[in-house]
C-alpha cells in the first residue's frame, strides 16, 4: 500500500486516522507537527511531550514552521519520498479542501479516513478500540477551565462530559477544545497526564503538561 506522513499534534483524531491508516496497510515512519503562524497551538507549546509519543511508537517527529508558508510545506512533503497525507478532519470542509490541495502539490494522495463520519459514533468507536485521552485546552467560550485534564478512558466518561456539555460535539471537532492521547494501541506504554501549569491567552485555558510512563498492566490491576 505504500508509505505516509501524518499530521500530528498527539490529539486523538490525528493519531486514530493514523491508525486506520495502517490497518489499511500503509506504513506510516512519519509524523508531521507543525508550528501554526495564527495563534497559540497548545500543541506547539507542549512539544516535548509529542516527542514522548513518537518515541514510544518508534517513529520519526518531523516539525515545520507555517510561517515558511504552504508551497515551502507541500515540497517537504515531497522530499520525504511517501506517497499518502494523512490527516484527522471529520466535517470541517475548509480543512480538507486545504489537505487536498496541499497533497496534490506535494504529488501524494491525500487519505482522510474519519471524513463525514458521526462524531458521536466515531468517539466511542476509538474508546472500544483503546483510546485514551485528556483535555490539554478549552475554548473560553464554550468550556470552563475545570475540564482541563478531563480523561476520556470509557464510553461512560464521554456519556458524562456530553451530559454537562450538551451543546459541545463530542470530539470537539470546532474547537471547542483539545487533547492528548495516553493511551493507544499505538503505544507500547500508557500514560498519565502530569499538569505543570494552567495557562491563557486570548482563547484557550490551556495547561503546560508532561506525560508519565505507566506499564500497560498497571492500568487494570
Amino acid at each position: 500500500m505504500g508509505k505516509g506522513v501524518a499530521f500530528f499534534s498527539g490529539g486523538k483524531d490525528g493519531l486514530y486516522a493514523l491508525y486506520l491508516a495502517e490497518e489499511m496497510g500503509i506504513e506510516v515512519p512519519y509524523l508531521l507537527v507543525l508550528k501554526t503562524s495564527i495563534g497559540l497551538s497548545p500543541h506547539w507549546e507542549n512539544l516535548d511531550a509529542l516527542k514522548t509519543l513518537a518515541k514510544v511508537m518508534e517513529r520519526e517527529i518531523l516539525t515545520f514552521d507555517m510561517r515558511r508558508g504552504s508551497k515551502a510545506l507541500a515540497e517537504f512533503i515531497s522530499s520525504l519520498d511517501v506517497d499518502y497525507l494523512i490527516a484527522g478532519d471529520v466535517y470541517l470542509e475548509d480543512h480538507i479542501l486545504w489537505v487536498k490541495s496541499l497533497a496534490e502539490e506535494a504529488n501524494v494522495k491525500p487519505l482522510e479516513p474519519l471524513w463525514g463520519r458521526n462524531t458521536r459514533k466515531l468517539a466511542e468507536e476509538m474508546l472500544r478500540e483503546g483510546f485514551n485521552w485528556a483535555i490539554i485546552a478549552v475554548d473560553k467560550r464554550k468550556l470552563g477551565k475545570e475540564w482541563l485534564g478531563y480523561t476520556f478512558r470509557s464510553i461512560e466518561d464521554l456519556e458524562n462530559f456530553l451530559r454537562a456539555n450538551p451543546n459541545v460535539d463530542p470530539l470537539g471537532e470546532v474547537g471547542e477544545f483539545h487533547t492528548v492521547v495516553l493511551n493507544s494501541p499505538l503505544f507500547a506504554l500508557n500514560f498519565e497526564l502530569k499538569v505543570e501549569s494552567i495557562e491563557e491567552d486570548e482563547r484557550y485555558w490551556w495547561l503546560r503538561f508532561e506525560l508519565r510512563e505507566v506499564e500497560k498492566w498497571n492500568l487494570n490491576s
